[in-house]
């Protein structure tokens, strides 16, 4: 116990450090390819921590998996570079059991990760994309230019030749008000202000000294012109408001639980099977033709005319033919919903077996590599971790399409990587293969490598 003890404790810094570091590489993608969507509009800045807060979800169920494997690599390979690998197995314990506490970990971190990829994951799905449709609608704060018409608030046009950025005062105003459109409104005056309610549902406009001109839209005779010393328009500006909208609403494959995927598929079962039967209907009523009918036909086909004949051959064929692919079309579109779910189930579940896969590479590696810095470890957790990436999202994108089951399309990369895990920790226990960089100082200059040689020399 005290071995596992030891073993696990080397993994604990490293898990941290990766986890942290990978997550925040991933903000500052996220934060790199949203940016334009927020900047400019004059969000609270809560609103933006909490669309950062939800979208923490995916990027966990991405960073534990390799968290898990860049600690496993760190500490086995920190281990076997400081000779403690030897060491303990000269005391008798071999690979398997130096394996055994941390594969337990990463069943515990696996089992974890599946609860919170199942309960925590679709509804912070479901909540940041409510906020980013809801972001997305917003429109940039109004902004007025002297001398220019700006139509930005529907149903008006404001025209200011003079304008104060600071203050917002505005000097010779000419707004032309369209909401009632049976009337034509013109509203000059000296001088205004111009700012937001406090909810930012409304545009305020303060105007003084002016006067307001009214006539029929139909040319009619009637005009009206009002002079007033102080006038208030108040303009919907819900367009510049930020308004949440509320958590109900579809939800996508993505934002579900398994227990609900699974309900969706098992209707769409019946539906698919209820298609198939029609299908079946159909296709007898129009091809199923007995040796009675037949003589029937044909006696009657020597009396009535040959090309009566053909038009409704014809037309049942093509009535035939319209209902059979109708019913095909609606099969195939059942089941490429019921693979769709299919796949989100089975990523669920194979997400987090990654994190136990990734230990059965990891600690073979860590030993035969014999580095334990992260700069390795983070090299090689990259290059196997793109190949996970490869057939992961090649298996989606297959399994989708119909080319292969989604059972095979999400779980080929687990059971590849897994394979090669139990192979080199095979290799790794008879010590048969030890794995070096010196290949890499191939790619070196031959000047630099001489004045390494000779650096080293003098030490």
């Amino acid at each position: 116990m005290i071995l596992y003890r030891y073993i696990l404790r080397n993994h604990i810094a490293p898990f941290l450090f990766s986890a942290f570091t990978l997550m925040c590489i991933f903000i500052l993608q996220f934060m790199m390819k949203f940016a334009d969507k927020l900047v400019g509009k004059g969000l609270d800045t809560w609103v933006i921590i909490k669309l950062i807060v939800l979208n923490l979800a995916w990027m966990v169920v991405l960073v534990i998996p390799m968290a898990t494997l860049v600690s496993t690599l760190m500490a086995f390979g920190n281990m076997s570079q400081n000779n403690e690998i030897t060491i303990i197995k000269s005391s008798g314990t071999s690979l398997y059991k130096m394996m055994t506490p941390v594969l337990i970990a990463g069943l515990i971190i696996g089992y974890l990760l599946f609860v919170f990829n199942n309960d925590v994951l679709p509804d912070a799905n479901h909540q940041a994309k409510v906020l980013g449709q809801d972001i997305s609608r917003k429109k940039p704060t109004l902004s007025l230019e002297p001398g220019i018409f700006s139509q930005e608030v529907p149903n008006y046009a404001i025209l200011a030749r003079e304008i104060d950025q600071k203050s917002g005062k505005l000097g010779t105003v000419t707004l032309y008000d369209y909401t009632n459109p049976t009337k034509i409104n013109i509203v000059t005056a000296r001088t205004g202000k111009i700012y937001f309610s406090k909810d930012q549902t409304k545009l305020i406009m303060d105007l003084q000294n002016g006067e307001i001109h009214e006539s029929d839209a139909a040319g009619t005779n009637l005009y009206r012109k009002l002079v007033f010393e102080s006038h208030r328009i108040a303009m919907n500006a819900d367009q510049f408001s930020f308004q949440q909208s509320g958590p109900e609403g579809p939800r996508g494959e993505r934002e579900l639980s398994t227990s609900a995927m699974n309900a969706i598929v098992d209707s769409l079962l019946k539906s698919k099977l209820e298609f198939k039967n029609v299908l079946t209907t159909e296709t007898k009523r129009y091809f199923y033709i007995d040796s009675a009918s037949t003589s029937l036909n044909i006696k009657q086909s020597v009396v009535q005319d040959k090309e009566l004949i053909y038009i409704r051959a014809l037309e049942k064929i093509k009535t035939a033919k319209n209902v059979i692919v109708s019913n095909l079309k609606r099969i195939e579109y059942v089941q490429g919903e019921i693979d769709k779910y299919d796949v989100e189930i089975y990523k669920k579940y194979a997400l987090p077996a990654a994190c136990l896969v990734f230990v059965l590479i990891g600690a073979p590696l860590g030993t035969m590599t014999r580095k334990g810095g992260f700069g390795v470890a983070a090299s090689i957790s990259l290059f196997f971790f793109l190949i996970y990436w490869a057939f992961l999202i090649g298996g989606e994108k297959l399994a989708e399409r119909n080319f292969f089951a989604p059972f095979w399309g999400m779980w080929s990369a687990n059971i590849v990587i897994c394979i090669a895990g139990i192979i080199l920790t095979y290799k790794a226990v008879q010590e048969t293969v030890t794995i070096n960089f010196d290949f890499l100082k191939k790619l070196i200059p031959k000047q630099w490598r001489a004045e390494d040689d000779n650096e080293s020399g003098k030490q």
